[in-house]
């Protein structure tokens, strides 16, 4: 469900939030999320992984990943509304571009590309983090992790 635009918890909860974007980025490992059939077009997924709040977009069959907190002032990005936003071409002239791939952080309204992480105000300095999303084949039974073998100089080497 989207939070409105303006909605914002108490202050404990923004700080607390606020304290987690000053974290030292590490190398993530691959996760399993959801089903393709889990997330239809125009669907969003917020989850946990690896201590991080990340929200998974499918925006038109294309599937992207961001973080979940508002550079602006932490707060729950991908919990915003989506929509598009404004394009003009010569005074009282407008026209509605990238319908659905544009989040709205619920606090103040600062809007982002999911499609790039960029903000609509200023892609090239003001960002959210995103993520690479791929879609991998089914398999039988994906709560099953299978690593990879070797046997080197007489022992075997499980490669993780």
């Amino acid at each position: 469900m989207a939070i409105p635009c303006g909605h914002r918890p108490d202050n404990r909860t923004a700080r607390a939030l606020v304290s987690n974007l000053n974290r030292t980025e590490e190398i993530m490992g691959n996760h399993a999320v959801a089903r393709v059939s889990e997330l239809p077009p125009g669907a969003r997924k917020i989850i946990e992984l690896e201590g991080r709040s990340i929200g998974v977009f499918n925006i038109k069959g294309a599937y992207y990943a961001l973080r979940n907190t508002c550079p602006h002032q932490g707060a729950p990005l991908c919990s915003g509304a989506i929509k598009g936003t404004l394009k003009s071409e010569k005074p009282q002239t407008y026209e509605i571009v990238k319908e659905g791939e544009i989040l709205v952080c619920p606090w103040h309204c600062w809007e982002f590309d999911i499609t790039t992480g960029g903000s609509v105000f200023n892609p090239h300095r003001m960002r959210v983090r995103s993520y690479e999303v791929t879609v991998e084949p089914e398999e039988d039974d994906p709560s099953v992790e299978t690593y990879p073998v070797s046997v080197e100089s007489g022992f075997i080497v499980v490669h993780i």
